[in-house]
């Protein structure tokens, strides 16, 4: 009631704003333009509230409160009013539409649904016709299939018979919590979220890859042993960082050539690798390949 009794008020108070002529208009946007006049400013915003009223009322089949749409439509006015050039010579009214429809669009892309979508150009324009495409369809041919309706509209619009689908679909649902309770076989207590599917390994191989990633850093560790204080510091610069240190590198820090750091290296892998394979054949060959 008390958001019915709001949109009422917001209604009385724009249609109870008078007109503007022209003459009114222009003297109106020049004061403001040239002598940054707040009050004039608002006098021309004002005016043109039934603007507002009217646009917000094309989108209120998103199911989104008028009176939210009204004051995003207001935001969009406003910033149409300080943009305002007299000199270009058009009806502010002209002007203001689109300021007024992109805000509104915009926060209906914002709240209609808690997934993010519509953000580029194309995908805007298929999210505020796909229904009024599809019921026009509809209405001109009801013989019509659902794909050969999609492939009417993504030719309308420019976009692909992939981006009409799931539009589609995401217009044809609703938001659904994770945590919305499973009914069935699944059992007491089961909630959407314990149903979705898990990208990880399985408990199983989870284990077993850390048992081996344990049993692999043993072998290195001995194998490394093996090796001179020069060759373990190319190994480990070279093989065992996220940020492989350059040949280059390397050379001057140690001073020899890069061409001297890479025979060095060489010789140290297949140190490693003989090592490796008199304790674990198969960490040799996994040496090798690396």
């Amino acid at each position: 009631m008390k958001s019915m009794s709001a949109d009422r008020h917001i209604i009385r108070f724009a249609m109870a704003q008078p007109y503007l002529d022209r003459e009114e208009e222009l003297d109106l946007a020049i004061r403001w333009k040239n002598g940054n006049d707040q009050k004039a400013r608002n006098r021309i915003a004002q005016a043109h509230m039934r603007l507002v009223i009217a646009m917000a009322s094309k989108f209120r089949g998103f199911g989104l409160p008028l009176n939210d749409m009204i004051q995003e439509g207001y935001i969009g006015l406003l910033e149409a009013a300080a943009r305002f050039d007299p000199a270009r010579e058009v009806r502010f009214s002209t002007y203001a539409g689109w300021w007024i429809r992109a805000s509104m669009q915009d926060y209906i892309l914002r709240n209609w649904s808690i997934v993010r979508g519509g953000t580029s150009s194309s995908q805007k324009a298929l999210f505020f016709n796909l229904r009024r495409l599809r019921a026009k369809l509809a209405r001109g041919d009801n013989r019509l299939s659902e794909q050969a309706i999609h492939q009417e509209i993504a030719s309308a619009l420019g976009v692909s018979l992939a981006d009409v689908q799931s539009m589609d679909a995401r217009l044809s649902g609703n938001d659904t919590s994770l945590q919305t309770p499973v009914a069935g076989r699944h059992g007491e207590g089961t909630e959407q979220l314990d149903m979705l599917e898990s990208d990880e390994l399985p408990p199983d191989e989870q284990v077993s890859g850390i048992i081996d990633g344990e049993r692999w850093s043993a072998w290195l560790h001995t194998a490394m042993t093996g090796l001179n204080e020069r060759e373990s510091r190319i190994i480990k610069a070279r093989r065992l960082t996220e940020e492989t240190v350059t040949l280059e590198e390397l050379g001057a820090e140690l001073g020899i050539s890069k061409e001297r750091v890479r025979q060095i290296e060489t010789r140290a892998m297949e140190k490693l690798k003989a090592a490796l394979t008199e304790v674990a054949p198969k960490a040799g060959k996994s040496l090798e390949m690396a």
